[in-house]
């Protein structure tokens, strides 16, 4: 579902490493279109760092759901399963091979959090990312232009 206005898009899908690479190419389509190219990198390894957290943690199943929302200059990304145990940030063993996901997170985002959700059951992580556009100066004392023979 996608909706021009809000700018919003939700995406329901098997945490699976096969679609993995395709929800990436429809993350990065969508921020295209919303016109945020910035943010696209950003966005694409905090998706795929918490669709590895679901794959590797979410119990009982698979089942997710990511959402993005754009507002107020502030892309936020959320993904939300069926498993209520929470994510915590840590500092990895300096040799481990995995356990860096949210501080990943942490550190590319304005922000980020974790909240079971007692309704749906499970819980929702998200993270921030805010859109920075360059602003336009105008020098104070435009040149002046003299016609050349």
């Amino acid at each position: 579902m996608i909706t021009d206005r809000s700018k919003t898009c939700a995406l329901e899908l098997d945490a699976l490493p096969s679609r993995i690479g395709q929800v990436r190419r429809i993350v990065s389509a969508q921020l295209r279109y919303w016109d945020l190219v910035p943010l696209i990198d950003p966005a694409l390894l905090g998706v795929t760092e918490l669709l590895a957290n679901v794959h590797r943690h979410a119990r009982p199943n698979k089942r997710c759901t990511v959402e993005m929302d754009f507002a107020d200059s502030r892309l936020t990304v959320a993904v939300r399963d069926g498993d209520p145990r929470l994510p915590t940030a840590r500092m990895p063993d300096p040799t481990a091979t995995s356990g860096r996901g949210i501080a990943m997170i942490a550190a590319l985002s304005e922000a980020w959090g974790a909240r079971a959700e007692a309704e749906r059951g499970g819980k929702v992580v998200w993270f921030m990312l805010r859109e920075r556009r360059p602003r336009l100066r105008l020098a104070e004392d435009p040149p002046v232009l003299t016609a050349v023979d």
